[in-house]
């Protein structure tokens, strides 16, 4: 068992063999989108296995969020990157969605297929209360570690204010989060506490002595970055070129890999930024798949563990099963789901390999300090935004109609974490059974 987070012990570094077990059993538990996700790799990497401070994880996240994309699957790249460079990185982001293209996969053949899907439905019912009170544990420690000020509380709950009733871009709020940082720390140094050498364990750190010690990270340099883009770029485009090539320009699946491209580079703000933009151009200007169709798959991704932005592998899927071409229409929706697949996800190590130097380079320099810590105080905000938004939609799924199940199942779930300590996975397993037994009586 983990050493517990109270201890002052350092824990050794994991093996890359270790980690390897931990990403993978982390894509099968990954529930509840990236609020979820967030919540379960902060409990299990900061909390139970100590291979990152909280100072680090949370800068970790705050440069994933402002990156096009899964910001959860970006974050798992960068703490494999952190933990064990290129190859932990690759690892970490394809073990993270690996088993969710597998699920989501044979529930589109059987969606599509007419199969019945009611029992698997009974079994992600009851994970959903387990990712509520998951989510809610995390906010709340995040918060409580996070929020050290009366200044910081304020741009938090600012942050929040503005994204859940307003809508404002992320990257707004997060521009305006760091000019408050750069004024607070230069006027209000107490209420913008800095620190120095931010997430490197260092005598007297206080939690960074209790973890991991990190292996030195890459420098950024212009050869790495030309290396990087090179083949990062060409293993984006060669399989769209490629179908291209086969299909004189035509075919379904080379027009899904210019479009989701598009889309993994224009969307900020994760799936929930993503979602609206394909639903519309899937929807109603290419006539890919039907209003329901769409969500359906919203669904069959909610509920299924990985991103939640899995569901672009669902509209591949249907799209190259209603536009087959020469193809059988199995056949040819796997190849739409693989190519969808694919260039949504590639785009995210090509962005974290590149980045992720450049921001362990500025947590090191204290004049930043404060700029980064405001920026960490809105992202607590948005992630309480992203719970309260997978709440309302667990426990109030329809227009006056409330799901007492989810709510009550939910809340012994958050007990049994918060008050008995119980681990992750009794948890989901118990959710899960109670789910299942649930739709079967």
């Amino acid at each position: 068992m983990p050493v517990p987070a109270e201890s002052s012990t350092r824990p050794a570094a994991p093996a890359f063999r270790e980690a390897l077990g931990f990403w993978w059993k982390l894509g099968w538990i990954s529930f509840g989108g990236p609020a979820g996700q967030i919540a379960i790799m902060h409990r299990e990497v900061v909390e139970r296995r100590r291979w990152l401070s909280e100072d680090h994880f949370l800068h970790a996240l705050n440069f994933c969020m402002l990156l096009p994309g899964p910001e959860a699957q970006q974050l798992a790249v960068y703490l494999g990157w952190r933990l064990h460079g290129a190859r932990g990185g690759i690892a970490a982001g394809s073990l993270f969605v690996l088993p969710s293209v597998f699920i989501l996969f044979a529930l589109s053949w059987l969606y599509m297929a007419g199969g019945e899907v009611v029992w698997i439905g009974g079994l992600f019912y009851g994970l959903t209360a387990a990712v509520l009170a998951i989510v809610a544990g995390a906010v709340k420690r995040i918060g409580s570690k996070a929020l050290k000020t009366p200044a910081l509380w304020g741009i938090a709950g600012a942050a929040f204010a503005a994204i859940f009733f307003l809508q404002v871009s992320f990257l707004w709020i997060v521009a305006a989060a760091a000019l408050l940082g750069l004024a607070g720390g230069r006027w209000l140094p107490r209420q913008f506490p800095g620190g120095q050498g931010r997430g490197e364990p260092a005598a007297g750190a206080g939690e960074a002595e209790s973890c991991v010690v990190l292996p030195a990270a890459p420098r950024a340099s212009l050869a790495r970055t030309l290396r990087i883009s090179g083949v990062c770029l060409a293993l984006w485009w060669m399989p769209v070129l490629v179908a291209g090539l086969l299909t004189d320009w035509q075919g379904i699946q080379f027009r899904e890999g210019l479009f989701f491209s598009k889309a993994a580079l224009v969307t900020i703000g994760g799936a929930y930024a993503v979602l609206p933009y394909v639903a519309q151009m899937a929807v109603n200007h290419y006539g890919w798949l039907g209003q329901g169709q769409m969500m359906a798959g919203l669904g069959l991704a909610e509920t299924t563990p990985g991103p939640l932005i899995m569901v672009l592998q669902f509209v591949g899927f249907v799209a190259a099963w209603r536009n087959p071409g020469n193809l059988p229409p199995l056949g040819a929706a796997a190849l739409g789901a693989l190519m969808t697949t694919w260039v949504t996800f590639l785009p995210s190590f090509l962005f974290v390999f590149l980045g992720a130097p450049h921001v362990e380079g500025l947590r090191r320099r204290p004049a930043l300090g404060s700029v980064l810590t405001a920026i960490t105080a809105a992202v607590v905000g948005v992630i309480l935004n992203l719970a309260i938004w997978f709440g309302l939609h667990a426990i109030h799924p329809a227009e006056g109609r409330y799901d007492l199940f989810v709510a009550g199942v939910g809340l012994a779930a958050w007990l049994a974490m918060e008050r008995f300590k119980l681990g992750v996975i009794p948890v989901l397993g118990v959710c899960g059974a109670l789910g299942v037994l649930w739709r079967l009586l």
